[in-house]
């Protein structure tokens, strides 16, 4: 839902206080709330978080961080799922882990909740990769299918298809049912 058409710039939307649910600053300067996450949104969000650091973080590959705010290319943007590569890991001058990340991720993914517009979301994922994130993934648990944008590629991606993460994550093997089966609680 949008709350302001082209009121404010990115700098005035910046200094905003934190809202729940989050705010989002569109490139074309409209200021809107992120969806609120449901049971499966959140389980999947998790679990792609989960799967990534345990591979890439202690290899010093990358991190997945949940909900995270990302500025750059004049909007501020709250993926899902944001993985950035180790070397470019925002930090500050203690070596922590920095709190303003003004570069694209690696890899950006978001997660249709209900009442998304999935629309919304593939406009989002193709403005991500042409905006300097190197992968952008659209997964849907209402069909059970995740969508994969890269600089050269698009791949609708179903059942025992293999979701690459390309360089960012060499060798991470996950498929689209690997993905879904976590919803399953035993």
């Amino acid at each position: 839902m949008a709350i302001a058409q082209g009121s404010l710039t990115l700098e005035e939307f910046l200094e905003l206080p934190d809202e729940k649910p989050v705010l989002e600053y569109e490139p074309d300067g409209r200021v809107v709330h992120k969806v609120p996450p449901k049971g499966r949104h959140s389980r999947l969000q998790l679990k792609l978080c989960d799967l990534i650091n345990d591979r890439a973080e202690q290899r010093r590959l990358a991190v997945a961080l949940p909900e995270l705010r990302t500025v750059y290319a004049g909007a501020a943007y709250v993926p899902d799922v944001a993985v950035y590569r180790w070397d470019r890991i925002p930090r500050t001058s203690d070596g922590e882990l920095a709190d303003d990340f003004r570069e694209p991720p690696d890899i950006a993914i978001e997660i249709v909740s209900p009442k998304q517009s999935t629309n919304a979301l593939i406009r989002r994922s193709l403005w991500y990769v042409r905006h300097g994130v190197e992968i952008a993934l659209l997964v849907d648990p209402g069909d059970r299918s995740v969508i994969r944008w890269h600089q050269e590629s698009t791949a609708i991606l179903l059942g025992e298809d293999a979701i690459s993460f390309g360089e960012v994550l060499p060798g991470l093997v996950l498929t689209v049912s690997q993905l879904f089966a976590t919803l399953h609680l035993g």
